[in-house]
């Protein structure tokens, strides 16, 4: 059982992240930015300059550690592999406050990882989650003789639910039960790719407990089934483009939706209005973007988790991102709570939500 609340829950899949920093991607790859492409010639030889590992990434390590980071008792419910990256992995959760008892370790099972292709400010990431037995832990459900004792275990004040393995389905079942039992039990979603693919219908309790959903616009767009050709390039449009998306998503069940446009800020419906957020302005040009969208839900759910009101946790989401990107990973930039807070009492005068 729990014997302390935990003020946010992660529930994801854990990675280790192996960046391959390629070596002047534009003499040895077609770079296309308009169409967010980079082409590796097959059967070729690209150079690269370095190869960086770092663990305890994903989805819900990334919103594990920062909202760590921030202060809040953490912790994760994941699964590793019996080997040294799910050892490394475990080490790196403890040294940044996380708790980890509910991470499970499987026999006969590598930890999950990802190969991060990274070239200038931005990269693609190649992807695969290996299908563990997933379960919710006993301390958190109270589960006796195979039944879950909904009723025993101390409840977080969040869940933070995120990216898991195609054969998850069951295990949504089961979260959605948990969730239903606990009704004072606050849901973030920030979906993976197969959530997205397993579409509303499927998913449409998990939807329908949601206080907090984000996910990207492109992510956005593919839940919804819109064609990204279609978003308006110009910025007026395109907030109307967005904010039409996050009502549709919004009549779903979630209580507030957050999209995230890349460089072109943030933009959030409350249930009853929306709003634009710009970027936290960055001191120097990124230098890579991975675990920027993580680092800015998790802080969103953080600031709600310590009693913010919405809007102003949409002033704070946009300052870890900012020093994500100063760095390799998602989690070396992640700041402290005295950190944050240093950075908004520097912000600009425009830095404040629009509303739209």
């Amino acid at each position: 059982m729990l014997r302390k609340q935990i003020d946010i829950l992660a529930i994801g899949d854990i990675t280790t992240d192996i960046f391959i920093r390629l070596k002047d991607a534009k003499a040895h790859c077609r770079v296309d930015t308009e169409n967010n492409e980079i082409c590796l010639p097959f059967a070729g030889k690209v150079p690269f300059e370095y190869v960086k590992a770092i663990m305890a990434s994903g989805n819900a390590g990334n919103a594990a550690v920062a909202a760590a980071r921030l202060g809040l008792s953490v912790g994760l419910v994941s699964d590793v592999g019996d080997d040294q990256s799910g050892r490394d992995s475990l080490v790196e959760l403890q040294k940044n406050k996380v708790v980890t008892s509910f991470v499970k370790t499987h026999k006969n099972t590598p930890t999950n990882c990802h190969f991060v292709l990274w070239y200038d400010e931005d990269r693609t990431i190649l992807v695969h989650h290996n299908e563990y037995d997933y379960r919710l832990p006993e301390a958190l459900t109270g589960e006796r003789s195979g039944r879950l004792g909904l009723s025993k275990g101390l409840p977080p004040k969040w869940i933070y639910l995120t990216s898991l393995a195609p054969n998850t389905f069951p295990y949504h079942v089961a979260i959605a039960d948990y969730l239903e039992s606990h009704p004072e039990v606050k849901l973030a979603f920030q979906p993976g790719t197969f959530q997205m693919q397993l579409g509303f219908e499927e998913l449409k309790r998990i939807y329908a407990r949601t206080d907090l959903f984000v996910v990207n616009m492109e992510e956005a767009a593919r839940i919804l089934n819109i064609d990204t050709t279609k978003i308006a390039k110009s910025a007026e449009k395109r907030t109307g483009d967005i904010k039409t998306m996050m009502k549709k998503i919004a009549s779903y069940g979630p209580k507030m939706v957050a999209i995230t446009d890349n460089t072109n800020g943030a933009y959030f419906f409350d249930g009853e209005r929306s709003y634009y957020m710009p970027m936290y302005p960055e001191p120097r040009p990124a230098f890579e973007r991975t675990g920027c969208g993580d680092a800015w839900t998790s802080t969103f759910v953080s600031a709600l988790a310590m009693g913010k009101s919405p809007l102003e946790a949409l002033v704070w989401a946009p300052v870890n991102p900012m020093s994500v990107a100063q760095f390799v990973g998602a989690q070396e930039g992640l700041l402290a709570l005295d950190q944050l807070e240093w950075w908004l009492a520097r912000a600009p005068e425009e830095y404040k939500p629009k509303e739209i």
